[in-house]
C-alpha cells in the first residue's frame, strides 16, 4: 500500500470513529503499523480532522489520541523488553501530540457557547495524561491554563459591546448520539480509574513485583526509569493539604476509640 492509499484509508477510518472501543482499537492499529513509513502524514490527518469535523467527532478523536498515546508507550515498553533499540528510543505519536497538543486542544473545544460540550471530558483527559506521566505536566499545565484564560477574557468581554455569533444547534439525531457515547466513554473512565499510571521500566511480568520498600528510589528527573508506584505517591502528595486543626481533632477521635479511658480516670494530655 503506497503512502497515498494509506492516508485516504486513515482518513476514512476517522470519519467513522465512535466512542465504542472496538472502533478506537481499529484506528489505533491502523496508526501504529503505518508509523515507520507514514507517521508524519497520517498524524496531519488527524489534525485536519479535529479542524473540520464536527464538535462530537473531534471529542471522538481526542479520546482516540488518549487509546494511541497509551499504546505506544506499551509498544516501547515492549521493545526494551525484547531490546528493540530502535523502537525502545522513540515514542511516536506521543511527542506528535505533546507538540501539537495547544492547537489539538483549541480545535476540539473551540472557545464560545460551540465547545463547551468537549470542555468537561477534554479536562478529564488532560488530568489522566498528567497523573499518568504521559505527557510533561508543564505542557498540560500550560493547555488546562488557557481554559482559565479564555473564562477571564469572558468576563471583560461581557462588559464590551459585542457582535453576537451565530450557533447553530446540534440535529436532535446528533443529541442522542452524543449522549449514548457519553455513558460509553464514562464507563470506560470509570474502568480506567483504578489503572496503575504507565511505567516503561524493564521488568519481567512473570514475576511477582517486589515490596515498595525495597525498590528503588527514582525521581522525576530520571524520566522513562520512574516507577509507578513514586508517580502514584507524588500525586497523592501534591493534593494533600496542610496539618491543621481538623486533624488534631481527627486524631484525638481515634485515639478515643482505640484507647477509651476507664471509668473515673482523667483523659490523658496528649500536648
Amino acid at each position: 500500500m503506497d503512502p497515498f492509499e494509506v492516508r485516504m484509508q486513515f482518513v476514512v477510518l476517522l470519519r467513522r470513529l465512535d466512542a465504542s472501543q472496538q472502533s478506537i482499537r481499529k484506528v489505533v492499529s491502523f496508526a501504529v503499523k503505518f508509523f515507520p513509513p507514514c507517521g508524519e502524514d497520517l498524524w496531519d490527518c488527524i489534525v485536519e480532522e479535529t479542524q473540520k469535523g464536527s464538535i462530537n467527532s473531534r471529542i471522538n478523536i481526542l479520546y482516540f489520541l488518549d487509546s494511541l498515546c497509551e499504546t505506544c508507550l506499551l509498544v516501547k515498553t515492549h521493545a526494551n523488553a525484547i531490546g528493540n533499540t530502535q523502537k525502545a528510543s522513540s515514542n511516536m505519536y506521543v511527542d506528535l501530540v505533546a507538540r501539537d497538543l495547544g492547537k489539538i486542544v483549541e480545535n476540539v473545544v473551540p472557545p464560545g457557547v460551540e465547545g463547551s460540550p468537549n470542555l468537561v471530558s477534554t479536562k478529564q483527559i488532560l488530568e489522566t495524561w498528567r497523573s499518568k506521566r504521559v505527557i510533561d505536566p508543564q505542557i498540560l499545565d500550560s493547555v488546562i491554563s488557557s481554559f482559565d484564560q479564555r473564562n477571564d477574557a469572558g468576563e471583560i468581554d461581557n462588559d464590551a459591546p459585542t457582535v453576537r455569533k451565530t450557533f447553530t444547534p446540534l440535529p436532535r439525531p446528533e443529541v442522542f448520539k452524543r449522549i449514548e457515547e457519553d455513558r460509553e466513554r464514562h464507563k470506560r473512565l470509570r474502568e480506567r480509574r483504578w489503572v496503575q499510571p504507565i511505567t516503561h521500566n524493564n521488568i519481567n511480568q512473570m514475576q511477582a513485583p517486589p515490596l515498595a520498600s525495597f525498590m528503588p528510589l527514582t525521581e522525576k528527573e530520571d524520566g522513562d526509569r520512574e516507577l509507578s508506584i513514586d508517580i502514584e505517591f507524588d500525586n497523592e502528595w501534591e493534593t494533600l493539604s496542610d496539618w491543621n486543626e481538623d486533624d488534631d481533632e481527627a486524631c484525638a477521635e481515634e485515639n478515643a476509640l482505640c484507647f477509651p479511658d476507664p471509668p473515673g480516670e482523667m483523659a490523658m494530655d496528649l500536648d
